[in-house]
């Protein structure tokens, strides 16, 4: 009897695994976006922004290279027009070269924890972009997201003191009165919102490049579902195109380091040649890589096909949450309760964006 049970319990577990496997996914997904911040953190204070940067993005290259030969035959992006190039390095330009720049910056400065926190503004900005530039609907929902996002962001960065500055006449009127103060450093702050806005404008961009990497296609006669010939594996090309396009905005984004580290940055050669001689900075770097761009956008693709989009982004959208732990655990920073709800306020905010 006990084992007739026991088959069952497994029979119900295995069903309901399968029942919640985009969800599931997409969690990983989250942890795996977190793991990345950490690392990232790690490498970009070693390093310095931009070679940690170009660092990690020629391993990503190398990575996607390695993934197209399999996928599509090629090392390099296959049946892509010259509009879907235009509209992709623009992306790679505003999401990786300023974006990132600016993210990192922002780890350097106020940590990943906060700098992942401000990456919720992306919703909204995505959103804003994509109802200007190609039409999209702003649901009412997502009006409110925006205001939920930037007020969790506000939650967790401003704290109250007590105003010092009254006069002596006003004292017993103002001795009560609270006055709010930012929490953070500007400059960390302007990083940080400067990575959020890149990402969401990014995200825009790209959107419109796959929209044209599709017709593209469509000119060639082409189906998505097709196996493309001198393909290792037998995946089908709308499983390849995104790691196509992601490949097309890396190669904007190392073109855009390499140019920032060797002409505006003192000595970007021996900064660069010491980055590499680093080896907890590689580490680091290589982690970073393969958790953010490899791990987590492969996991991403894949959850997507197994649950509603807009579940599968709230849940990518924890990674401010999950981040609390370790960065209490492995950098031993302090967090308050007010940085937390705000930071739940936050997620909350980028879930509205999908109501409806």
């Amino acid at each position: 009897m006990r084992l007739v049970e026991m088959e069952a319990v497994i029979i119900i577990y295995s069903n309901l695994s399968m029942m919640f496997f985009g969800e599931i996914l997409s969690l990983f997904v989250a942890l795996s976006f977190t793991v990345t911040a950490l690392f990232a953190e790690v490498g970009s204070k070693r390093m310095g922004s931009l070679p940690f940067n170009a660092v990690r993005m020629t391993m990503s290259l190398c990575f996607l290279a390695l993934t197209l030969w399999l996928t599509m035959g090629v090392p390099i992006p296959r049946y892509a027009n010259s509009s879907t190039w235009l509209w992709l390095l623009l992306s790679g330009l505003v999401g990786y070269v300023v974006g990132d720049y600016c993210l990192m910056k922002g780890y350097i400065i106020i940590g990943s924890r906060f700098g992942q926190l401000f990456m919720t503004l992306s919703a909204p900005t995505a959103a804003i972009l994509g109802r200007i530039f190609i039409g999209e609907h702003i649901r009412p929902f997502a009006i409110v997201g925006m205001l939920v996002t930037l007020t969790g962001i506000a939650v967790s960065i401003l704290s109250k003191r007590d105003d010092a500055n009254e006069d002596s006449t006003a004292t017993k009127t103002t001795s009560m009165v609270k006055k709010f103060r930012l929490s953070l450093p500007m400059n960390g702050l302007f990083f940080a919102v400067m990575a959020g806005i890149c990402q969401g404008a990014g995200l825009v961009l790209s959107k419109i490049g796959l929209d044209n990497y599709d017709s593209s296609l469509a000119l060639l006669g082409l189906d998505e579902n097709m196996i493309p010939d001198g393909a290792i594996l037998p995946v089908p090309l709308r499983v390849s195109i995104p790691f196509a396009s992601t490949m097309i905005r890396g190669i904007m984004g190392l073109a855009g380091f390499m140019f920032a580290l060797l002409c505006f940055s003192k000595n970007g050669v021996a900064q660069l040649h010491h980055a590499v001689g680093d080896r907890k900075a590689m580490r680091s770097a290589f982690f970073s890589m393969m958790f953010g761009p490899f791990i987590g956008v492969g996991l991403s693709l894949m959850a997507t096909q197994y649950t509603a989009t807009g579940i599968a982004q709230t849940i990518f959208a924890l990674t401010p949450v999950l981040i609390i732990l370790p960065s209490v655990v492995f950098f031993h920073q302090k967090v308050t309760l007010r940085e937390v709800i705000g930071a739940i306020i936050s997620v909350f905010g980028v879930s509205l964006f999908f109501v409806g």
